[in-house]
């Protein structure tokens, strides 16, 4: 998930700099979207780890 969420970014950076604005901008929105998306499941993830007490 967090490897989409760079390649859009990388995606809307690219776009941004050749001028595509509308591109750029789906591209950003998509890549935020992805990231939070990671976010919420790797907290999701490190709780339940800690609530079955495996320590890492």
């Amino acid at each position: 998930m967090l490897y989409w969420a760079l390649t859009f970014f990388v995606v809307a950076l690219v776009a941004g700099v050749f001028g595509f604005g509308g591109i750029a901008s789906a591209s950003a929105g998509i890549a935020q979207i992805l990231f939070v998306i990671f976010l919420v499941l790797f907290v999701v993830a490190m709780v339940v780890r800690a609530l079955r007490g495996r320590s890492p």
